[in-house]
């Protein structure tokens, strides 16, 4: 478990040489993706940790990010609409003011009550569920104070104000000035009826406070008072009459009373904010950070992202996306569809050197491993397809010095190089796993010096740097696979004909800069181009090797495509051979379940034929007429034989046709009654009865008798109720009735005996089936069948 809260996100990491890791960042444009992470975030402070959100983290913390994010998008999704953060407010700047002592407003209080409210809410809604173990852990120990947040709203409305109910004193407070508000607009109502003359107006206003009327001003002493203000005019002037000027006054005093008492509840309330600022500081924390995490969730299913596993070696990212062009691709409606690209390495591969063309991708493929890399460690999911695989890499380095969407101008030779040798010296003090990404590596300088400098320099980072890709131009690089068995060639495709990229990324290929196909295409004059071909010579063989190489991969992917399709076609006939299999098991188990309820039906029927002759033997009618009519009844439900009939049997070699599957094949094999046909390049192995014959001549030519069925097995005798086997006990004790059983064990022939004790209070019942347990003649017992009496009776079978 990561020492550290993986929901909050951390301070910028103080690993060796902060600053080339804050210029990796920049150059792989990871405020750009933060950005695009924030968007999704709920709240402003989840947003604004999205935006410092710090990829530079340890293996655990990393994992533990990648399970919070899987759990947050299980939790998203769980919820109609998604995971609402609505009441969560930022409430740093008034905890830290309450635990200094200050006086918090009544709207910053309701926002604490709010988001206490908000956080229980969230909380519950993740105890709730069964697959969150992590996210339940981090809020397991959230205090969420209900009595706090009962409080604020006791003596709080939700804007803020408080209310009458927050104390006695407060509501006798606010009475009193209600009715000294109505003594001084009764009084002011009387003198405008009194003086009507003298208004300018008959409304009553404030001013400072205090009540006035509108007064004419050559009218003034009709109503003499304290003039407060007057129009812009002059004409009218605001009088508060001295006849109010005592209530008003009054007024005014309980006015500061209720302050004082409205300041007092909000001091009491901050104060009790303040005592438990330390826990609510931690539940912003884990709140923010669970938005966090539910914003890491969704940005990672708006990518398609899959969950990255971190391997030991080897690299395996197929149908990898550069997050940043598809939301430029997606969001924002520009550039064309985003192409993929497939990085596979094996685990001895240290250093890859990526030629081709100029604008042909190698920079993209660059930041698009170095972004994914981040977003592993930052605990987004990576959009490739599932499931991506990748090293570790503690440090990520870059040295791209293009001009695409870079703020800073490093592409000179010395820019350069100063940059390596600071990734080198971090190399050197920090042996931990790293990936290095070059781009243009040795250029902006002589040539033959520039391509020795980089082979040097890619030949250390191979021993050094877990993985390094390289561009280049230097041809000199590409032979660099042959001298060290851990560098491999890669090269961006370029299709000659259309003088257009095609964005794709060949492994094991090295490129070229097809210079000489563009001019040619551009119609540059061909004693240029000739010219220029005489000087190239031996770099023109190499040119036709690799043209040839290309050559070959194009049939070999022309080749796999052609396997593909056919592997498709297979699977496609597999799953309808599936498919009609699955038919015709419920099809056959759809006949057995109405062959059974037809068994079922006269199975009922029977019994109860016998039944009812088995009451009227019962009855006393003649038993020899019950017996005939119960063969009767046997005869007339047993099952006849089959008429005789004839099966086919085909022999190896045969041409049959495989029954449901509208398939024709050719037996090849034969085992007993099991059979294997060959259908094309299938093998089917089938019973007998599921092959027909192709035509008619052929079925009368392999047929043969069926084997008769086995005989019926004799039927047992049937055991009838009479008088003689019938022993009714009811009434008796458990003393008689074992004496009772014991006579007539003795005497009576094997087979069953009906013992009929009642129900009553069930001792009697007991006593007679703890005598049959024990008793040497007694086989077996149970109750009676229903017609019998149910449990009332017990049947028990002598030996």
């Amino acid at each position: 478990m990561p020492t550290a809260n993986p929901l909050c996100p951390l301070p910028v990491s103080s690993q060796p040489d902060s600053s080339l890791r804050q210029e990796t960042l920049e150059l792989l444009e990871w405020p750009r993706l933060c950005q695009h992470l924030a968007t999704f975030a709920a709240t402003p402070l989840g947003r604004r940790a999205c935006l410092e959100l710090d990829p530079w983290q340890s293996r655990a913390d990393s994992e533990a990010y990648l399970e919070q994010t899987e759990e947050a998008i299980r939790l998203d999704r769980s919820q109609a609409g998604g995971v609402s953060m609505a009441g969560i407010h930022n409430l740093l700047p008034a905890l830290e003011r309450a635990e200094r002592g200050g006086i918090l407003s009544g709207e910053e209080l309701v926002q604490v009550a709010t988001t206490l409210g908000s956080a229980r809410r969230i909380r519950r809604l993740i105890d709730d569920q069964d697959c969150l173990p992590r996210l339940q852990a981090w809020v397991s120990d959230l205090r969420t104070y209900p009595e706090l947040e009962q409080e604020i709203f006791r003596c709080l409305e939700e804007q803020g104000e408080v209310r009458d109910s927050a104390s006695p004193v407060l509501a006798d407070l606010r009475r009193q000035q209600r009715q000294q508000r109505s003594q001084i607009q009764e009084r002011l109502q009387q003198l405008m009826s009194q003086y009507p003359q003298a208004l300018q107006d008959t409304l009553i206003g404030q001013r400072q406070g205090r009540f006035v009327l509108m007064v004419k001003a050559a009218q003034r002493d009709l109503i003499r008072g304290i003039v407060h203000d007057s129009s812009a005019s002059g004409a009218t002037l605001y009088v508060e009459p001295y006849a109010v000027v005592e209530l008003g006054n009054r007024l005014r005093e309980t006015q500061a009373q209720i302050q004082a008492e409205e300041e007092r509840i909000l001091a009491a309330l901050s104060a009790q904010v303040g005592s438990v600022a330390e826990d609510l500081e931690h539940l912003q924390a884990v709140m923010v950070g669970l938005d966090v995490a539910l914003a890491r969730g969704r940005y990672s299913l708006w990518l398609d992202g899959h969950r990255p596993q971190f391997v030991s070696a080897g690299l395996r990212l197929r149908q990898a996306r550069h997050p940043l062009l598809l939301w430029q691709c997606r969001a924002e409606g520009q550039g064309a569809e985003v192409i993929p690209i497939d990085f596979t390495l094996s685990e001895s591969i240290r250093v890859v050197v990526i030629t081709g063309p100029n604008t042909g991708g190698k920079t993209v493929a660059l930041k698009t491993l170095g972004l994914l890399a981040l977003m592993a460690k930052a605990g987004i999911f990576l959009p490739a397809q599932d499931p991506p695989q990748l090293p570790w890499f503690d440090g990520v380095y870059a040295d791209i010095g293009d001009e695409q969407s870079l703020q800073q101008n490093l592409s000179t030779f010395s820019g350069h190089i100063h940059r390596i040798s600071r990734m080198v010296r971090v190399l050197q003090s920090d042996p931990a796993p790293a990936l290095v990404l070059l781009d243009e590596v040795g250029a902006g300088t002589d040539p033959t010096e520039g391509a020795a400098l980089a082979a040097g320099l890619l030949e250390y980072l191979s021993e050094k740097a877990l993985l390094t890709l390289a561009t280049t131009h230097y041809g000199e690089l590409k032979a660099l696979k042959y001298q060290h068995p851990g560098f491999e060639n890669a090269s961006v495709e370029f299709d000659e004909t259309t003088l257009a990229p095609t964005y794709r990324l060949l492994w094991g290929i090295p490129g070229r800069s097809n210079a000489l196909a563009i001019a040619r295409r551009l119609h540059l004059d061909p004693e240029i181009l000739q010219r220029a071909q005489q000087h190239l010579q031996g770099e023109s063989q190499v040119d036709q090797v690799i043209a040839g190489l290309e050559a070959q991969r194009a049939q070999l992917e022309a080749r796999a495509a052609q396997v593909g399709a056919l592997h498709r076609e297979l699977e496609s006939l597999y799953q309808q051979m599936q498919q009609r299999s699955r038919q015709m098991a419920e099809r056959e188990a759809q006949l057995e379940h109405k062959q059974n309820q037809g068994l079922q039906a006269l199975l009922a029927a029977a019994r109860q034929e016998v039944a009812a002759a088995i009451r009227k033997l019962q009855q006393g009618e003649d038993p020899q007429r019950i017996t005939a009519e119960l063969a009767q009844i046997q005869q007339r439900y047993s099952p006849s034989p089959p008429p005789a009939d004839r099966e086919f049997v085909p022999e190896v070699g045969d041409r049959v046709r495989l029954r449901g599957l509208g398939q024709t094949g050719e037996v090849i094999a034969v085992t007993g009654d099991v059979y294997v046909v060959r259908s094309g390049i299938l093998k089917f192995t089938v019973p007998r009865e599921q092959l027909d014959p192709i035509d008619e001549q052929q079925a009368q030519q392999r047929q043969r008798p069926k084997a008769p069925p086995p005989a019926p097995a004799a039927t047992a005798p049937l055991n009838l109720r009479t008088s003689q086997n019938t022993l009714d006990l009811r009434g008796k004790t458990v003393a008689d009735a074992e004496a009772i059983l014991e006579q007539h064990f003795a005497q009576a022939p094997p087979g069953p005996v009906w013992i009929i004790h009642g129900h009553g209070t069930g001792r009697l019942r007991a006593g007679v089936q703890a005598y049959l347990q024990n008793h040497p003649r007694v086989q077996r017992f149970a109750p009676a069948d229903p017609q019998d009496g149910g449990t009332g009776a017990t049947v028990a079978h002598l030996r």
